[in-house]
Formats: structure tokens, C-alpha cells, sequence
């Protein structure tokens, strides 16, 4: 894989932007007020999290990415801030006093997740309202828009934002979330998961029945592809062409978190590099099969991917 080519393509990510809080302890003991473990903190941990890690796995492969969200001026917003420096995205966050920035705070023991506490609070329309102007401004310097939709009311303007990104061409991704998925009508490829898919046409009993429903939603929003990801079955790419099952590549499962924002995150930056539907998706299953076998939201390296720098 050339580097050069990798460097061709220009992400824009937008989306609920997230902390995910880390602390990790060893567990002894059971407490005596409750039958729960105590957890013997000794050290904290904090990572880029929702679309934040998105952007990081897209920039860490070497794409153009740009991060739009809003966060809170707060703590956690500053935090997120900091980490980003350090990173290679390219941040167009903006923090706004009126909001509480979203964190997940993990407890792990012997790299085992024991707890997980989450900190969230939908933020107003009409601060989300602010960032349309300079997300239209910041379309004609990307070729790719990637929608990462975690429910938490960053994307409540979502179908302005596709209308604007499709008028002008623009290869669309979309990470979706809830039961409504008309919003996304249009878009270039969507990547639910198992659970995700089954809210929206439910459940099914075969291969057979699963690829009827998973086209029939592709054709209803108009979709150039459906990427269904499968956990330990792979994934299963639905396009007019017909359907293409993937089998998983990971060796080691310490943790999934994270992965399906490695997934979108390859593809977007495939698709944006000049390679075919199919290469991208074989790549991002590639990329999930690596970052499954690392703890909590994780990046794969171009290294990793292809044994090159």
C-alpha cells in the first residue's frame, strides 16, 4: 500500500464526540457492604472516544482528517482538547459553555471491563445549529463525509448535512443509530451492526431472509451499499451487484469496543484514496480483526494493516 496514496484522501468526521475515561485497578477483595468486587484503583487512562476515535483511526492510516462536533467547556471538552493535540487530526471541534461533554468511564481489572458509567446530556438544536455554516465551509476541502451518529443529539441536523454533502457529490458514510433510518437516505454506505439492522427490519432465520431484508433497505434509502458487521460471522456487504460475505480475521478478542469505528473509519479512508467498494471493505474487516485484539478504542497502523509505513 502506497503512503502517498493513503494521504490523497480528505475525511471529514462529524458526530458525537465523546471521553472515554480508563481506570484501572486490581480487584482482591469482596466489598463488605455489598457483594460487589472492590476495585483497588492504581492507575487512570483517558482516549478520544464516539467520533473523535473515528477521526483518530482515519488520520492514524494516514487520510486528511478533519473533526467537527461540539463539546462542553468543561473538564472533560478540555481534556478532549489536550489529547487531540497530540494526534494528527485536524480539530474543528468547538466548545460551547452550555454543554456537558459525554464520558464513559471504564473499570477494568486484568484487562477485563467490569463497570462502565456513562455521562451524557443532549445538547441544544440551536448550538448544534452553529456548526452548519462552517460545515458547509468545510466540505469543499474534503472529498469524504463521515456521519458518526452515537445518539447523543451531535448529528440532530443530520439530514441538512447529507442534503449539502450530496448536492455537491461528496462520497457519504454514515454510522447509524436508532430505529429511523430514513434520514439517511442517499448515502454512499451505511455500517450497522447485528442489533442495529434487526431494530430497523427485524429479525431473521436465514441467510436468506437476512439478505431480503438488508437489500430491501438498501433499495428503499437509495443506498449504493450496506455493510452489515457481524462480530465473529465477519461482514456482509449488500450491493446492487449482489452480496458479499467476509469472514472475520481476528485471532484474539480482548475487547470490541471501539471496532466498528475502525471499520467506517478504513473504509472512509479507502473510498477517499481512489480504491473500490470491495478493497475498502476488505480492508476495514482486516482492520477490525487487529484493533479487537487490543483494550478499549484503538487505532490501526498502516503497518499493521499492510507491513509498510
Amino acid at each position: 500500500m502506497n503512503a502517498e496514496q493513503l494521504a490523497q484522501s480528505r475525511v471529514l468526521i462529524v458526530g458525537d464526540v465523546m471521553l472515554d475515561r480508563y481506570w484501572f485497578g486490581a480487584v482482591d477483595r469482596i466489598s463488605p457492604e455489598a457483594p460487589v468486587p472492590v476495585v483497588r484503583v492504581q492507575r487512570d487512562e483517558d482516549r478520544v472516544g464516539g467520533a473523535a476515535n473515528v477521526a483518530l483511526n482515519a488520520a492514524v492510516l494516514g487520510a486528511q482528517a478533519t473533526l467537527m462536533s461540539v463539546v462542553g467547556a468543561d473538564e472533560p471538552g478540555r481534556k478532549l482538547a489536550t489529547l487531540l493535540v497530540d494526534t494528527p487530526i485536524r480539530n474543528a471541534m468547538r466548545q460551547d459553555p452550555t454543554l456537558k461533554t459525554t464520558v464513559k468511564l471504564r473499570v477494568v481489572s486484568r484487562q477485563q471491563q467490569l463497570l462502565r458509567l456513562d455521562f451524557e446530556h443532549k445538547p441544544d438544536h440551536e448550538v448544534l445549529a452553529a456548526m452548519l455554516e462552517r460545515y458547509e465551509q468545510e466540505l469543499d476541502f474534503h472529498d469524504v463525509v463521515l456521519l458518526s451518529d452515537y445518539g447523543k443529539g451531535g448529528l440532530e441536523h443530520l439530514e441538512q448535512m447529507m442534503n449539502l454533502a450530496r448536492t455537491r457529490g461528496k462520497t457519504i458514510l454514515v454510522d447509524p443509530k436508532g430505529r429511523d433510518y430514513s434520514r439517511y437516505a442517499g448515502a454512499t454506505l451505511i455500517t450497522p451492526n447485528r442489533a442495529e439492522l434487526a431494530q430497523v427490519v427485524g429479525d431473521w432465520s436465514s441467510e436468506e431472509e437476512l439478505t431480503a431484508k438488508a437489500q430491501g433497505l438498501r433499495r428503499k434509502l437509495s443506498l449504493k451499499a450496506l455493510l452489515l458487521t457481524r462480530s465473529e460471522e465477519g461482514m456482509s456487504l449488500y450491493t446492487e451487484a449482489g452480496e458479499l460475505h467476509i469472514p472475520t480475521e481476528a485471532k484474539e478478542v480482548y475487547d470490541v469496543s471501539g471496532a466498528g469505528d475502525t471499520v467506517i473509519a478504513t473504509a472512509a479512508v479507502m473510498l477517499g484514496a481512489g480504491f473500490p467498494m470491495e478493497d475498502a471493505v476488505r480492508t476495514a474487516n482486516r482492520a477490525a480483526g487487529i484493533v479487537v485484539g487490543k483494550l478499549g478504542t484503538a487505532s490501526v497502523t498502516p503497518r499493521e494493516l499492510w507491513g509498510t509505513t
